[in-house]
């Protein structure tokens, strides 16, 4: 089970456009993650919420240049943006079920972005 922030928006029927739910993301890590944070279970530690926007983005895409620091931001952008499949629409299969939210609870990690749960960034640059 997995806790997003309740300010989140409904997950989008599969093949439809990203609203920045954090399903994907919470539930398991993408192929990028693995590969940086070493981890196959979510979340990821690069799941980031954006409290002004109310939705969560991939910290890695918003922030290339902190875990990606040896790339120049733009190069890292584009390449992340590929590598997640940005713009190609939901795939995340995940059935959510309705339960009563025990807590909210976020941490923050600097550049303006907070993570699910208190978990650590995987000592993200």
């Amino acid at each position: 089970m997995v806790s997003l922030d309740a300010r989140a928006p409904g997950k989008p029927d599969v093949g439809g456009p990203c609203n920045g739910c954090g399903v994907c993301c919470a539930v398991e890590t993408c192929p990028l993650g693995l590969l940086l944070f070493r981890r196959r279970k979510g979340p990821c530690p690069g799941l980031g919420w954006q409290s002004e926007y109310s939705r969560y983005v991939c910290g890695v895409l918003a922030d290339p240049k902190r875990f990606l620091g040896w790339l120049p931001a733009s190069l890292g952008r584009a390449l992340v943006f590929r590598w997640i499949a940005a713009g190609k629409g939901c795939d995340s299969t995940a059935i959510l079920m309705d339960v009563e939210p025990s807590s909210t609870s976020t941490r923050a990690h600097g550049s303006g972005m907070t993570f699910p749960g208190g978990e650590s960034d995987g000592g993200a640059r």
